[in-house]
């Protein structure tokens, strides 16, 4: 019982993190402890089934309410504190660094040329990605919902592969991903309207809309999710160095990316916003490298 209620606590935390555009689920996953388990189950689950769904409903379940309850609290949060907000969640990430760091020396070697290579790579490619177009368009979410066609549905489906995919891997955000091609301002939408349509479930127009964005975007999530949580657990299992020194250097580039992104200051910037960005950040890191030394 004790780690059902842990589960889905740790659910929680990652599906309030999946409202942030930027911050990793699975970084949140690392932090929690829960991240092996997690590509543990997904890789294994036919071997023991019960033992996986009592993993898996409540963490599932945690993650459901964690966006449909705090979804409005982030978005309040981000909309008139957004310096501190997001300092906090870099500082989750800063936190859990030196953990990695120590995850990729593990074998007792010194960083090789090899090592670095991995560390940069991925770390100039995010700040790459992090100069495109953020897939802002013209028309507003609230115009766009009513008017999405099959194509259109077809283009929500890969972009939840993708975004998944990047959700599995500690360091990238799938909002983020969501975010560049243009899809994250839709889905937040459209699951905001979730609540509006349980106050007036007759209402079948408004429920096929969101259908049309969810439906799509959630059958993507599980095909992406399900292939790289097989490739992660593959590499972890015959090439961890190589995969925690890449891990690392995404999560490097992830802390320059955040610090970029203009969400970050979106609410204005103080000299006592400043100090509230600063302890908040430091909270994070302190919070994150302490779970951290326990779980991982």
């Amino acid at each position: 019982m004790k780690k059902t209620i842990r589960d889905f606590f740790n659910g929680l935390a990652f599906g309030i993190t999946e409202t942030v555009p930027g911050v990793s689920g699975g970084t949140i996953a690392l932090i929690l402890g829960f991240y092996f388990e997690l590509i543990e189950t997904i890789n294994h689950f036919s071997e023991n089934i019960k033992k996986r769904l009592k993993f898996l409903i409540p963490l599932v379940l945690g993650i459901a309410v964690g966006i449909l309850l705090f979804s409005s609290l982030i978005n309040f949060l981000l909309a008139n504190y957004s310096f501190p907000t997001m300092l906090f969640f870099i500082g989750l990430i800063a936190g859990i660094i030196p953990h990695i760091y120590a995850k990729v020396k593990e074998q007792g070697r010194r960083l090789q040329f090899r090592d670095i290579l991995l560390i940069v790579i991925p770390f100039v490619f995010l700040l790459a990605l992090s100069f495109l177009r953020t897939g802002d368009s013209a028309t507003s979410p609230e115009e766009m919902i009513h008017t999405i066609g099959f194509p259109y549905m077809i283009f929500i489906l890969v972009a939840g592969i993708v975004a998944a995919a990047a959700l599995v891997i500690p360091g990238i955000s799938g909002s983020f991903v969501l975010l560049l091609l243009g899809v994250y301002p839709l889905a937040i939408y459209a699951v905001s309207l979730i609540r509006t349509l349980l106050t007036d479930i007759t209402n079948i127009d408004l429920m096929l809309s969101i259908c049309k964005v969810l439906i799509p975007l959630a059958i993507g999530i599980i095909i992406g999710g399900l292939s790289m949580a097989r490739l992660i657990g593959k590499l972890l299992k015959n090439h961890s160095r190589t995969t925690y020194s890449i891990i690392l250097g995404i999560m490097l580039g992830s802390l320059c990316v955040l610090f970029k992104n203009p969400i970050v200051y979106a609410s204005g910037v103080s000299a006592w916003i400043i100090v509230a960005g600063v302890i908040t950040f430091c909270l994070g890191c302190v919070l994150s490298f302490n779970i951290g030394k326990k779980r991982l």
